[in-house]
């Protein structure tokens, strides 16, 4: 019996050994909302919470609680791609202005960073922020914008400055999974 426990030990060691993918992968959970039809891997230990009037589905870190991801779905006329809606830098702009540091809020977002990616058909635009409150402490937020049936689908996820030089991998990999049908 022994022997079999060992084996399957090594077995499972090696595999994650030889697929680093997989091993990093092993701290995520998966998201599925085929209703509304988008998916997104997020970090196992955070939770969902319901926000009233907010955002469709919203994760919290279970200790650190403003480290979250959400999604928001907004109306866009059907024919409109996202490419039609400006490049990655116009929608950027718009959405910083728009969401992150909205006027009166007292609060700025810096776009520092933007991406462009074609995945099974949709086009992703990924926004890199730098986000300044005031009384608190900078924020970091990533986020993954597209298209589908009609909808804009805004994915982002929020971490302190403090911590984002170390959670940046898993960060990048958490929005690079957001997709979208």
């Amino acid at each position: 019996m022994w022997k079999r426990i060992t084996l399957i030990l090594v077995l499972v060691l090696s595999i994650s050994l030889s697929n680093p993918g997989l091993a990093a992968a092993a701290g995520l959970k998966s998201f599925v909302d085929t209703t509304d039809g988008y998916q997104f891997l997020y970090p196992n230990g955070w939770l969902q919470v319901k926000v009233a009037n907010g955002p469709d589905v919203v994760f919290h870190d279970l200790i650190e609680v403003s480290e979250n991801v959400s999604v928001v779905i907004s109306p866009v006329p059907e024919e409109k791609s996202l490419t039609e809606l400006g490049t990655p830098t116009d929608v950027g702009y718009k959405l910083g202005k728009a969401a992150l540091a909205p006027p009166g809020s007292g609060r700025s977002a810096d776009l520092i960073n933007v991406a462009q990616k074609e995945v099974d058909g949709n086009t992703y635009y990924f926004l890199e922020y730098e986000v300044k409150l005031p009384n608190l402490a900078a924020r970091h937020n990533v986020a993954s914008v597209a298209i589908s049936r009609g909808k804009l689908f805004t994915f982002n996820a929020s971490i302190p400055e403090r911590r984002w030089k170390k959670l940046q991998p898993m960060i990048d990999e958490v929005v690079s999974s957001f997709k979208v049908y």
